[in-house]
């Protein structure tokens, strides 16, 4: 990592020199002298940054890197412009020899030829045999807009607020597995884990009285309400699980047996092998001087003597052929061995079985249950204080291999959440003496390698040389659990005083922490000034001028391993030259430093722009797994809609049409009098459904609607132009007789409406004998002239 390093330095300093696109860039090096993880030193930066005043809001951060942490991290800092770019994953991608380090063959089939000449000069060698590399672009500015929608809420007893419903977006998902917990048995991201948090979220919000998160800090009060309420579906899920496993299974088998019974039992060989197309000039295929003979021969296998298999094929001439057909092996693949599952969470007493064999203690150990709670319950604390604060301490870390069930997060409100204060990380190459195992010793000093091997180490348990891997319910070793010990931090350290002595002097240079190097080209603003630093020597810290620097701020240092102008930059690499005209200046950065209890709030900054809307609906049916979106009702996004309890719905069943076809005995009847109080009634269009209006308190928004408009209130002259075609005047062409009185009267009630008039003449399908019914009122508002 230290070469790593040396290279970085080296690059950075090559493009700030030649390279144009470079000539303003202001270039931040955080290496791995510099503790903690490169995202997550981004992010502090971005923290930082955005609690100066004279940040800019409207700042655009892209971030390139295939992590899905990254994602997580980009919306916590509710940052409106963010995007992340990952390089575009192709399978199957050709992969060179690892001989020859040429393309077209494996390392079985290398014969150790010379590379063939590319180009008439051979100018093309160093070019691949395959398209450049494209990348994708996430903006989270679109996965902000997927997520408003979906977390929008309406009834909330509290102001929606989006920002505060994407934090707990963030923090819901670390149930499902993080870089330092495991996921919790019940909920499996393949499985749909995040959507059934999202919907129980949304269930149990009303009654949290407010949000499970502020700004990286946890209210664990509501957030038992959360887990008790996916406590209370892990049996029907551990069910569901198993029901899934044994129908894929038995799809599997299926498919086996379909795959075993559409293939021929026989393949030909000899002349009548099936060739690729244009692989019949290749070596050893043949050709049939007489096919019918061939083709004869193979019929009559059957008839032949016992000493010739039945399985051989013949070659033009008649004799059998050594390369013959071969009987294909009927491999039973059925009987597949599953990994042996002890706990069977599908079964009564999962949980007995689950702390037992996951833990070796009873489940009625209430004690050492609510101690892995806890545990987990401060790893939640700890990483979400970790992306939203930065590292709460350098020493906590969860001390167990698995999680406890969800119904077990009971009574957590009270457990403590804080962390121990001070905390230092490991320096490099105790990090290493951390993570390494025994066989990787030789990146270590001699005297701390042997740490690793000898047997009278006080150390040696912390490196076996095998260990156990608990497959957990999975099918490979890859997805299973190692059962690794895990490492004390103060045994660690006390083990390493008495080797500390033995390192060299290089080896202290690369065992202390380092911070960041700030870059910057001649053309740079801020290149005057950093050169006046280091012309007069300055031993004290010095505060970056935003004004020069595109708003950052931070302290600058005087650098002792600086790259200076009209130094030689030496390659690190052979190959490579050094820059003898260089122009390239560097110096030490330091973020904007704040107090150990201070809150950077998770929040947009005021005057920060939000990017234009670019999802459409179709957009947002294309990926709700066919839930149609709809849009916001009102202006009031937390208004409270009306619901119908079950009688009301069954009494709407009665009455209303069920199906879509509009068919019925009152699907064209005409809606109850109390509709048409006055003139305000408004003819439907045609094919528009008629719904009777039975329930006066289905609606109440009707109550504020006020007076209708003066153009409603004209009364219809039935001496010019014609009455409007009203959907029930069509009754009788779908229905060959008359409503019965008493229904209709049951549906619009005694009194009705004026009869119908005479002099509208006959309308085809519309007899004048037999109408029991009178019609409704005419309305003034629509000409059908």
């Amino acid at each position: 990592m230290d070469n790593l390093a040396k290279c970085l330095r080296y690059y950075i300093a090559d493009r700030l020199n030649n390279d144009p696109g470079w000539k303003n860039l202001t270039v931040i090096l955080s290496d791995a002298s510099a503790p903690g993880e490169g995202e997550h030193k981004i992010m502090d930066y971005i923290r930082r940054q955005r609690a100066q005043p004279n940040h800019d809001p409207n700042t655009h951060h892209c971030l390139c890197g295939a992590d899905a942490d990254l994602i997580m991290l980009g919306l916590a800092t509710h940052e409106p412009n963010f995007t992340i770019i990952r390089e575009e994953f192709k399978p199957n991608k050709p992969k060179p020899c690892g001989l020859c380090n040429q393309f077209g063959h494996d390392v079985k089939d290398c014969e150790g030829l010379p590379r063939e000449k590319k180009g008439k000069h051979d100018e093309l060698a160093d070019s691949l045999p395959c398209a450049e590399g494209e990348f994708i672009f996430i903006r989270l500015s679109v996965l902000r807009e997927y997520l408003e929608r979906e977390l929008t809420m309406a009834s909330l007893p509290f102001t929606f607020d989006v920002e505060r419903s994407i934090d707990d977006w963030v923090f819901m998902c670390f149930f499902v597995g993080n870089d330092f917990l495991p996921h919790l048995p019940s909920l499996e991201i393949r499985e749909g884990a995040i959507d059934r948090l999202v919907n129980i979220y949304k269930n149990v919000v009303h009654k949290t009285g407010g949000y499970l998160t502020e700004s990286g800090y946890v209210n664990l009060q509501r957030v038992q309400m959360i887990m008790l309420a996916v406590g209370e579906v892990e049996d029907s899920i551990f069910k569901k699980r198993k029901d899934d496993e044994d129908s894929f299974r038995r799809r599997q088998k299926e498919k086996r047996k379909r795959m075993k019974r559409d293939q021929p039992s026989f393949s030909p060989g000899g002349i009548l092998t099936p060739h690729a197309l244009g692989s019949r000039s290749s070596p050893g295929s043949q050709v049939a001087s007489n096919p019918r003979q061939a083709a004869y021969e193979m019929r009559m296998q059957n008839n032949l003597s016992p000493s010739v298999s039945p399985n051989t094929s013949f070659t033009s001439d008649g004799s059998p052929s050594p390369r013959g057909g071969i009987k294909r092996k009927a491999d039973d693949s059925d009987s597949e061995p599953e990994p042996e599952d002890n706990v069977r969470l599908w079964e009564a007493g999962w949980k007995q079985r689950y702390y037992k064999n996951k833990f070796d203690v009873d489940a009625a150990d209430e004690k050492f249950r609510r101690k892995v709670v806890q545990s987990y319950v401060e790893g939640l604390c700890w990483v979400l204080r970790y992306y939203y604060q930065g590292c709460a301490s350098w020493k906590w870390y969860y001390p167990f291999h698995y999680a406890p069930f969800a119904s077990d997060f009971e009574g957590i409100a009270d457990m403590p959440s804080d962390f121990e204060k001070g905390t230092k990380p490991f320096k490099p190459l105790e990090q290493l003496m951390g993570v390494f195992p025994a066989a990787s010793g030789n990146f270590l000093p001699p005297s701390w390698r042997k740490l690793m091997s000898d047997p009278d180490s006080s150390i040696i348990d912390f490196y076996p040389e095998d260990f156990a891997i608990d497959l957990n319910g999975k099918r490979y070793a890859w997805q299973g659990v190692a059962l690794l010990p895990f490492v004390d931090e103060r045994r660690l350290r006390a083990a390493l005083e008495e080797v500390y002595p033995d390192l060299t002097p290089e080896e202290t240079r690369r065992n202390s922490l380092g911070g960041d190097v700030l870059f910057v080209g001649k053309h740079h603003p801020l290149h005057d000034f950093i050169l006046e630093l280091y012309k007069t020597g300055s031993t004290e810290s010095v505060d970056v001028p935003p004004e020069l620097c595109h708003g950052i701020q931070g302290k600058f240092s005087l650098d002792e391993e600086a790259v200076l102008p009209n130094q030689v930059v030496c390659s690190p690499i052979p190959v490579l030259k050094d820059l003898t005209h260089n122009a390239v200046i560097s110096i030490n950065f330091k973020d904007p430093q704040f107090a150990e209890d201070y809150i950077f709030k998770a929040v947009m900054l005021p005057g920060a722009r939000k990017p234009a809307p670019v999802l459409k609906p179709s957009d947002w049916e294309k990926s709700s797994n066919g839930r149609q979106w709809k849009p916001q009702l009102g202006f009031n996004r937390d208004r409270r809609p009306v619901h119908l309890d079950p009688a009301a719905f069954r009494a709407l069943g009665h009455v209303m049409p069920r199906g879509s076809s509009g068919t019925g005995v009152y699907s064209n009847a005409a809606p109850p009098p109390a509709a048409f109080q006055g003139n305000m009634y408004r003819p439907l269009l045609r094919g528009q459904a008629q719904i009777p209006k039975l329930m006066s308190n289905v609606r109440p928004q009707d109550s504020w609607r006020g007076p209708p408009p003066l153009f409603q209130q004209q009364r219809f002259d039935r001496g010019v132009g014609a009455e409007p075609l009203l959907p029930w005047n069509r009754m009788l062409q779908t229905q060959n007789a008359a409503f019965q009185p008493n229904q209709y009267q049951m549906l619009a009630g005694p009194g009705g409406y004026p009869p119908r008039r005479d002099d509208r003449g006959g309308r085809q399908g519309y007899p004048r004998e037999g109408r029991k019914y009178p019609l409704p009122p005419p309305s003034g508002r629509y000409s059908w002239n």
